[in-house]
């Protein structure tokens, strides 16, 4: 994992931190906290494909307890917003979030694995 650079952080008060860094070329989100009407938009600055043209990204869920439809609307939105030469893919998503996006279908549109390192890798 060759160029990490860093690029920002953000955290809403007792709600979602955020850090996104650049690693190999793949823009990796590292979130913490829960994603809910008054952190999705945090999410989505976060996952907005810079630059649009074959953008790459990874979010890493594992430190996400809990995501209403808020954080399902930002995830389809980031999804359409990538390049069809790119990607967003999910990374560490516990259980009863993942459970959420298997009940809405997400998963068939947006790739989840189990770690950071193999949502690269794949």
């Amino acid at each position: 994992m060759a160029d990490t650079a860093h690029i920002y952080e953000a955290a809403e008060p007792d709600g979602l931190s955020i850090s996104r860094a650049v690693v190999d070329g793949v823009a990796v989100v590292t979130l913490a906290g829960e994603i809910d009407h008054h952190t999705s938009g945090l999410l989505r600055q976060a996952l907005a494909p810079d630059p649009p043209e074959a953008a790459r990204t990874v979010a890493d869920f594992a430190g996400v307890a809990f995501m209403d439809s808020s954080g399902i609307n930002v995830l389809i939105g980031a999804h359409q917003a990538h390049d069809p030469g790119g990607w967003l893919r999910l990374a560490g998503v516990r259980r009863p979030v993942l459970r959420t996006l298997e009940i809405v279908g997400l998963t068939t549109l947006i790739d989840c694995y189990p770690d950071v390192r193999e949502a690269m890798a794949a």
